[in-house]
């Protein structure tokens, strides 16, 4: 049985769409799965009888607190012990979860995930891995956000942790990383950048393409791409507005009918964020997936299904392995 710990109280429509996101999910998923969901349980209860009922495989832990979107990280998870973020990630803890999902505020999912479930030894930061539509196939983008400044150290370890959800998640058999840079030569870029590149030219256990520029992510010839957080999250936001101007020309352009084509719906599906469901963070000793605020009940199904294949690919005792010994 794999029991998935769902955030109840965690995005801007909550608990609405993360309870139907669950229910939605639970029809796809086998029957060995399970989601319990965390929050306040009359309000969990409310949302699930407005929806015919509670299903078997979803079960209510009660969370009496929620952390604002707007509140300190870390301050918020030490001072709401009772909140849905911490009570969630505790139940993975103790074992009677084994991945947790949250569209709550990201700071405290992620300094909740490292202060509870620990890092992996060899692991220095956790880092988000965010997937990236492209004209080929998805390229996930290591660090989304998580880390402002970054060392070389750290840039190869989001590099080898990288490779493996590649590898585990998304079944790329030898995934190519490349190294987000303001040119392919080996001289350019900043201080940590250059030295980066060295370290991962010498990795024998890293499949490097090199220095890469923000047009190679959208040629989708990569698998992994490396950068700071900084750089990270201004390329994700970038990205995402880019995907809703194109998606809103279309939408002003183009006849209904067009629109309501089966071509064209696969084209608004590539572009959809919520296609991907969330992101997980990496290097956390266990499963941690964080979602967009405003996720639609698709996304938190769809990040379900990234928990789900986290868990049953081993994807953390693998990460565990992969650094174990030194091998950043």
């Amino acid at each position: 049985m794999v029991r998935i710990a769902l955030d109840a109280m965690g995005g801007d429509f909550a608990p609405a769409v993360p309870v139907a996101g669950a229910m939605e999910a639970l029809e796809e998923l086998p029957e060995s799965c399970e989601v319990v969901l965390v929050g306040r349980s009359e309000d969990i209860d409310t949302v699930l009888s407005e929806r015919g009922g509670r299903p078997d495989r979803i079960q209510i832990v009660d969370a009496r607190e929620i952390i604002d979107m707007g509140e300190k990280p870390l301050a918020a998870v030490r001072g709401k012990r009772k909140s849905s973020i911490r009570i969630g990630l505790e139940l993975q803890k103790r074992g009677e979860a084994e991945a947790f999902i949250s569209a709550g505020n990201t700071g405290a999912v992620m300094a909740a995930s490292t202060l509870l479930l620990g890092l992996h030894p060899g692991v220095e930061r956790a880092a988000i891995a965010a997937l990236f539509p492209t004209i080929a196939k998805p390229v996930m983008v290591v660090d989304a956000g998580a880390n402002i400044d970054c060392s070389p150290r750290e840039l190869r370890g989001f590099a080898h942790i990288g490779t493996v959800y590649a590898r585990d998640v998304l079944g790329r058999e030898d995934p190519t990383v490349g190294l987000l840079n303001i040119g392919e030569e080996e001289e350019k870029g900043s201080q940590a950048v250059r030295a980066a590149f060295e370290l991962l030219k010498g990795d024998p256990g890293i499949n490097f393409a090199g220095n890469v520029e923000g047009r190679d992510i959208v040629l989708g010839n990569l698998d992994v791409v490396v950068c700071d957080g900084f750089v990270g999250n201004v390329v994700l936001k970038f990205y995402e507005s880019v995907a809703q101007l194109f998606t809103d020309l279309l939408r002003r352009e183009m006849d209904q009918a067009v629109l309501d084509s089966a071509a064209m719906g696969k084209v608004l599906r590539v572009l959809d964020y919520s296609t991907y469901g969330g992101a997980p963070l990496l290097g956390v000793r266990g499963v941690s997936v964080i979602c967009h605020g405003r996720s639609p009940s698709r996304a938190i199904k769809n990040a379900i299904h990234v928990a789900l294949r986290s868990v049953q690919s081993h994807l953390s005792q693998h990460i565990g392995v992969e650094l174990a010994g030194g091998a950043v």
